[in-house]
């Protein structure tokens, strides 16, 4: 994932701008009477895998997120909007932890 934030991680000013970056972030696509979103197909392809097979793996054996499924599958949710809603916080969390990365590096100077 640091490879996503290149070698400048301060040009990502959000959390938003980075899952639009990996590519988890939502777009409406409702019609008639549902509700419902997609992810962005824009966005890094491999950042978006590596979230893809995080949340696969935390899905068979972390119990928080396993107990997180349940929840959401007793919600009446796909397993495919589950799996939407858990690379989003996926992608919260790693931008949470890049965070004394980007805070790190001085800031850049403009030479006049």
């Amino acid at each position: 994932m640091l490879i996503v934030a290149g070698d400048n991680p301060e040009r990502i000013r959000s959390e938003a701008a980075f899952a639009r970056l990996c590519g988890v972030a939502p777009i409406p696509a409702s019609s008639g009477m549902t509700t419902r979103h997609r992810l962005n197909r824009g966005g890094h392809r491999q950042a978006n895998a590596a979230l893809y097979r995080v949340v696969i793996v935390r899905m068979q054996h972390h119990e928080p997120t396993k107990a997180y499924v349940a929840r959401r599958i007793t919600e009446g949710k796909t397993k495919s909007e589950i799996i939407r809603c858990l690379k989003r916080l996926l992608a919260r969390e790693l931008w949470a932890a890049m965070r004394p990365i980007r805070e790190a590096r001085p800031p850049l100077r403009i030479a006049a």
